[in-house]
């Protein structure tokens, strides 16, 4: 293939976001008498939305809707408050992102984040990067796996979902990837390891963002 563009995932990819994460669900778990989690419980938990992460961190996924649906609003406003505390980009990044810049790589975000915080990560992370597309959840729009905003985000770009490269730490990115039929470029720096990604369909590992660099710049014309 020919690498006309490239999707970033952002948390557990661009951003270290697990400890705000992991901290901001412990505040609600203990106000409402629910076990705390690790750092390493919720690296597995996080990936599929907010509902999934809450879901995946109570003991045995217990909870009616409408519990749920309070929980959820709280650990909202808990994370809203504490976001940025620990969160940073991996090393690496924000020159992997500069090296694309320079190339004039067309660079897009999407997360399975909420749509406001996502574009809030971006900018206070990466506010000199041209990231032609950051999308995060949308209530509109199903969330990842489905290919419906990664095929939208190719469109706006302005390219072919082949001819693109999707770049990401679990396997909801990989199957993301495989459904819009995009190229599944797993990363071993963030949440998940590389036997999740290749069962999953990763058909290139990067143990370092600089190898995301030297894949995609052989990939170009």
């Amino acid at each position: 293939m020919e690498v006309a563009a490239v999707l970033f995932d952002l948390d557990g990819t661009l951003l270290d976001t697990i400890e705000d994460l992991t901290d901001s669900m412990n505040a609600v778990l203990g106000e409402h008498g629910y076990p705390r989690r690790t750092v390493a419980e919720c690296k597995q938990f996080v990936g599929d939305g907010v509902e999934q992460f809450m879901r995946r961190a109570l003991p045995g996924g217990e909870a009616d809707d409408a519990r749920m649906a309070d929980l959820i609003a709280v650990y909202r406003e808990r994370y809203a408050g504490a976001w940025d505390r620990k969160t940073r980009p991996y090393p690496g990044v924000c020159q992997l992102l500069e090296e694309l810049a320079a190339h004039r790589m067309p660079m897009a975000v999407l997360s399975n984040k909420p749509d406001a915080t996502t574009r809030q990560a971006v900018g206070r992370f990466f506010p000199g990067v041209p990231f032609g597309e950051v999308r995060g959840a949308r209530p509109t729009v199903p969330l990842k796996p489905d290919p419906t905003a990664a095929i939208a985000i190719a469109e706006g770009l302005g390219v072919a979902p082949r001819d693109m490269v999707l770049v990401g730490d679990t396997r909801t990115d990989m199957q993301t990837a495989g459904a819009a039929g995009m190229f599944p470029l797993g990363v071993l720096w963030g949440f998940r390891g590389r036997d999740e990604l290749v069962a999953y369909g990763a058909r290139q590992i990067a143990d370092a963002p600089a190898e995301v660099l030297t894949f995609i710049t052989r990939k170009t014309g």
